[in-house]
């Protein structure tokens, strides 16, 4: 029997260290491309087309967040 994998819960306190660490992230698998190439070079550049989406959302959330917090919502 398979165990099964659950989402860890979202804990908006570690947004802005999430959205660094992609961002360094991001910025590491660019150089790593410089000396990349076929399916590597492919496949970091899907990745990091993945992080900028996440990166977005990210910067959407903590926004959100402080507009709730400035509202006294949190």
């Amino acid at each position: 029997m398979m165990a099964k994998n659950y989402p860890k819960p979202n804990d908006s306190a570690d947004n802005k260290e999430r959205l660094n660490k992609t961002i360094s992230n991001m910025e590491a698998a660019e150089d790593a491309m410089k000396f990349a190439e076929g399916k590597e070079f492919e496949q970091i550049k899907k990745k990091n087309e993945r992080r900028a989406e996440s990166i977005e959302d990210l910067k959407e959330e903590i926004s959100e967040e402080d507009k709730s917090r400035i509202n006294g919502y949190l």
